[in-house]
């Protein structure tokens, strides 16, 4: 059983940092009116990786607290 919990906090931490870093992604592409990491992004489209790192790091910190 710790095995399993091990396994569940090592990818609740992992979804946690990944989802940390589509929300900067997302705030940096947001704000800038140039293109980040070789992709150009307007301003409504910046929505989406925030939404899809608002998912992962809810559910990271979710998974970590409850194991």
């Amino acid at each position: 059983m710790e095995n399993n919990t091990q396994f569940k906090r090592f990818f609740g931490s992992l979804l946690t940092l990944l989802g940390i870093s589509v929300l900067l992604f997302a705030c940096v592409a947001f704000l800038s009116d140039k293109p980040v990491l070789g992709l150009t992004v307007s301003k409504w489209e910046s929505v989406v990786p925030f939404l899809v790192g608002t998912v992962f790091l809810l559910t990271g910190v979710n998974l970590v607290s409850r194991s």
